[in-house]
C-alpha cells in the first residue's frame, strides 16, 4: 500500500463557526500525520467566502482509490457534523503528496 496526501476542496454554503471547524479538524486529525507534516501542509484551510481545503492521508493501492477514500471520509465526517453535501459541496480531489514506502 502507498500513503497519499489528498487535498479535497469545498465550499461551505452556510456559516460555520470556529467550534464547528475545530470539531471537523479534531475528527480528521488521525488522517494528518507524518507525511502531511513532512510535506508542510495544514489539515484544514478556510478562506473568506466559505471556500476550504482539507488535506488527508489515506492508504490505497493507487491514486484513484486514494482520492475516492479521501472524498468519502471527508463527506462522511461533514455529514456526521450536520453539514450535508448540499451545504458543503466538495470539488475534485488532488494528490499533493506520496509515500511509497508504506
Amino acid at each position: 500500500m502507498t500513503t497519499y496526501v489528498i487535498t479535497v476542496p469545498g465550499t461551505f454554503l452556510t456559516d460555520v463557526d470556529d467550534a464547528a471547524l475545530s470539531e471537523l479538524a479534531r475528527r480528521l486529525a488521525s488522517h494528518h500525520t507524518d507525511l502531511s507534516e513532512t510535506e508542510d501542509v495544514e489539515l484544514l484551510t478556510v478562506h473568506e467566502g466559505g471556500a476550504f481545503s482539507v488535506r488527508l492521508e489515506v492508504e490505497a493501492p493507487d491514486r484513484a482509490t486514494a482520492e475516492d477514500k479521501a472524498v468519502h471520509l471527508l463527506a462522511g465526517t461533514l455529514e456526521d457534523l450536520g453539514r450535508p453535501e448540499k451545504d458543503a459541496p466538495l470539488g475534485p480531489p488532488a494528490v499533493t503528496g506520496v509515500d511509497g514506502d508504506s
